[in-house]
């Protein structure tokens, strides 16, 4: 009887080993997502937005998902009609940054086949239409470099362009021609700008050679990237980055920067499978800020591996 205790106990620790940190990941927040709706009876734009769209990315490329993980998410993105009428803490809600994340993650859902057809995919991106600058930005977090939970007004931008373009671009072409407009003429002011603006042109020569100018030269000596050139590495930027380096596809040489961005995050990992949170001004707490920088690491050596 000891003998195959042991012998569990060691074979479990085997499969610990042998557990990649994508799944380790998966596995983490394929526990967290849920969890929010299930305690605080709403849905959060961490939870069910960043964290549900790294694990519908996670089902789109063949990992393993509980699907109770996703139950409660898939309901709510289905109903954008009712997104601004969620319960959360009014003081702590942006009703535009929420609509984003929310259209981003049923956009990603649509992607991996996770619900049927697009009609709600099409209301979530029409409603983003009303918040658009008449430059073709959404404003967010105005002043300030994003953080995982604000996106900040390039990130949201991009997210919002991206949904357009996933439910209709025909349909959404005017908003869209405004979006690569302002991408094209506004000079990054931070990594998240320049990763933004590539994620969102990565095919347009100028807006490329701009943003790899501001970003390769920024890598750290841990392999990571930070909000400016020179501050230290975080887990978020990183993320952001290597998403938009993807963009390019480009061969990537042995010890290039995805690589060593990889690296840098896999090397951050907490056991339990998430990440550290990045906060503006670093070194804070936050639930909301942890997993949704935990959604962005998954989301970005899912998409790099």
């Amino acid at each position: 009887m000891r003998f195959r205790v042991v012998l569990a106990i060691a074979l479990a620790a085997q499969v610990a080993a042998a557990q990649t940190p994508e799944q380790k990941a998966i596995d983490y927040l394929s526990t967290e997502v849920p969890r929010w709706s299930k305690e605080n009876g709403c849905f959060s734009c961490h939870n069910n937005g960043d964290g549900a769209r790294a694990l519908y990315a996670a089902l789109q490329h063949g990992y393993a998902v509980p699907k109770p993980a996703l139950a409660d998410s898939t309901r709510w993105l289905l109903e954008p009609g009712n997104w601004d009428n969620n319960r959360g803490n009014p003081g702590f809600s942006d009703k535009k940054l929420a609509r984003i994340q929310f259209a981003a993650a049923l956009a990603q859902a649509c992607d991996a086949g996770a619900v049927p057809g697009r009609a709600a995919l099409i209301d979530a991106a029409q409603s983003l239409i009303r918040y658009q600058e008449a430059d073709g930005s959404w404003l967010v977090d105005v002043g300030a470099v994003g953080s995982p939970a604000t996106y900040g007004t390039s990130l949201a931008t991009y997210m919002a362009f991206r949904t357009l373009e996933k439910a209709d671009a025909a349909r959404f072409a005017k908003a869209i021609i405004k979006t690569n407009q302002w991408f094209l003429v506004t000079r990054p002011r931070s990594l998240l700008d320049a990763a933004a603006a590539l994620l969102a042109l990565p095919r347009s020569g100028a807006v490329r050679q701009r943003s790899l100018d501001f970003i390769l030269p920024a890598q750290s000596s841990d392999g990571g990237w930070g909000p400016y050139p020179l501050a230290p590495a975080e887990p978020f930027d990183t993320a952001v980055v290597l998403l938009a380096l993807r963009e390019i596809n480009e061969p990537e040489r042995t010890g290039g920067p995805i690589a060593r961005g990889r690296a840098f995050l896999i090397q951050r990992q907490q056991p339990g499978g998430g990440w550290p949170e990045t906060t503006r001004p670093p070194g804070a707490q936050s639930y909301a800020q942890h997993i949704s920088t935990s959604g962005w690491a998954t989301l970005a050596l899912i998409l790099t591996r």
